[in-house]
């Protein structure tokens, strides 16, 4: 029987959509104010999920307190309060979409997590915006 436990967590940061590649008019089309050369902020909303089987010893899938400091080291402590673009060196060649960003924090997260168990990121930009990465 294999059953899900989710953690949510949340982080404050700024970044900017561009390419540097692309002309200040491209980078306008495609991102918009998004592309604001001061940059913009979210207070993102993170629900980060594991799925396995019960251990049958513990009764957990995960501990979740163990989840909970994963999330605080490896995401809060490097995101909260940063310029995605500047002070977070994921992103010194990756644009800080939502997308990108979620596929980071799996990657940050799964090599902690027992390879038997499921890993799902959702990442909520606006209450109204998110996504979700399984890892696929």
């Amino acid at each position: 029987m294999k059953v899900t436990v989710s953690r949510k967590a949340h982080f404050n940061a700024a970044h900017r959509l561009y390419r540097k590649d692309w002309t200040m008019e491209k980078n306008d089309a495609v991102f918009g104010k998004c592309n604001n050369p001061n940059f913009h902020g979210h207070n993102y909303e993170l629900i980060v999920s594991v799925t396995g089987e019960i251990d049958q010893e513990t009764g957990f899938v995960i501990d979740v307190k163990i989840l909970s400091d994963l999330i605080k080291e490896h995401v809060e402590n490097v995101f909260d309060h940063k310029n995605l673009n500047l002070d977070v060196s994921d992103f010194a060649d990756l644009n800080p979409t939502a997308e990108n960003i979620a596929v980071v924090i799996w990657n940050k997260l799964r090599s902690h997590i027992d390879t038997t168990k499921e890993l799902e990121i959702t990442l909520y930009e606006t209450p109204r915006n998110f996504v979700t990465y399984k890892g696929n």
